[in-house]
């Protein structure tokens, strides 16, 4: 699938590996888990209330709009969280069991 995003500069960082809804996604050292998702996709999730497709909407971490969560329901704001080696994120609020 063609994404949304196209990288144009900053091409040899090192890649990482994210996991995404359980699959695979490559990312570059220094994006944010929305410039990784935007550039393997064309959404980030689906709206909640409505179920449209979203991709973020001030990509500056001033809404909500852009909220993933870790696998074990931590909300983090793909605007501004940087992807790290092995992060595992959910695109869908889903119920988590208390820990």
């Amino acid at each position: 699938m063609k994404g949304l995003f196209r990288r144009v500069s900053e091409t040899q960082r090192s890649p990482i590996t994210i996991t995404v809804n359980g699959q695979p996604v490559t990312a570059l050292e220094g994006d944010t888990i929305l410039t990784a998702l935007l550039l393997a996709g064309r959404q980030l999730r689906v709206n909640e209330f409505d179920q449209k497709p979203r991709a973020g909407f001030c990509l500056m971490g001033a809404c909500q709009d852009c909220r993933v969560w870790t696998e074990s329901g931590d909300e983090l704001r793909a605007c501004s969280t940087p992807a790290t080696p092995g992060l595992r994120i959910v695109t869908a609020e889903v119920p988590w069991t208390s820990q």
